[in-house]
């Protein structure tokens, strides 16, 4: 079992100018992050992000990925996003979605997407500028008194336990974050509230309550951003009113981006 997780300070990505250092930031004192999950790369795109990681780099200190990267966890899928995040000179910090785990192999998919400077999220912990950023992927298991509960067969007992898996790395690498502020990356939801939109019968595979109850233990959570719910709602908060914002790429976001800019 992980004891402890590993706090990195964040550098700009490899391909990245490591003197990039946008203005908003240095006038603000705050870290502009960039926010986008479920952009679903395919194996038959060209190019699809490049403009918008390009886009990104003259807005913001931190790209954020929030799961399902590619659309069926390919080889070919995430050499292509590769392609596209080395045009992104701020530091990246990433969690994988469901979709990333399709083919069976999501540690590859990290080894291609760790060679263009992704730091992902769940054994590590990042620091930038002040601002710690922490994640995991989640899992599903349903919101507030509709919580699947582990009891009866060992399938229902199996699904809740990885949810609590998932939540126990994150509140370790939450626990290893020493930093006043912090943002936490999901691709499951940890709030009904930004589902809302999506069918209810799938609500319980959407995301998780229990993910919530992990945050708002923690002083210091700025905000959390998740994916998953193409047809949910943008923004929500907490039991503990932290913000939550839902940033997959077909959701209606501030200023018609399909990348959420939050400032922590």
């Amino acid at each position: 079992m992980q004891e402890d997780a590993t706090v990195i300070e964040l550098n700009p990505a490899a391909a990245g100018d490591t003197a990039h250092e946008p203005a908003a930031q240095r006038e603000a004192g705050t870290v502009r992050v960039a926010a986008i999950g479920d952009v679903h790369v395919h194996e038959t795109a060209s190019n699809p992000y490049r403009d918008l990681f390009t886009e990104i780099s003259d807005t913001a200190d931190v790209l954020v990925l929030a799961g399902d990267l590619t659309d069926f966890g390919k080889t070919r899928e995430a050499e292509i996003l590769a392609e596209d995040l080395r045009h992104c000179k701020a530091p990246i910090v990433a969690v994988l979605g469901n979709h990333d785990h399709e083919c069976g192999q999501p540690e590859e998919v990290k080894r291609i997407l760790r060679q263009a400077g992704v730091c992902f999220l769940g054994e590590n912990a990042h620091i930038h500028k002040g601002v710690g950023f922490a994640g995991v992927k989640g899992f599903g298991g349903g919101f507030g008194r509709h919580m699947l509960g582990a009891f009866g067969e060992a399938a229902t007992k199996a699904f809740v336990a990885e949810v609590q898996q998932e939540c126990m790395h994150l509140e370790i690498a939450l626990r290893s974050l020493r930093t006043e502020r912090k943002l936490v990356v999901l691709h499951y939801a940890p709030i009904e509230a930004t589902v809302v939109g999506e069918p209810e019968q799938i609500y319980p595979y959407l995301g998780s309550s229990r993910l919530a109850e992990v945050i708002d233990r923690f002083d210091g959570v700025s905000a959390v951003v998740h994916g998953h719910a193409h047809r949910g709602a943008h923004r929500g908060e907490t039991p503990k009113g932290i913000p939550v914002f839902n940033v997959a790429a077909g959701i209606t976001k501030e200023g018609g981006r399909p990348y959420a800019v939050i400032e922590v």
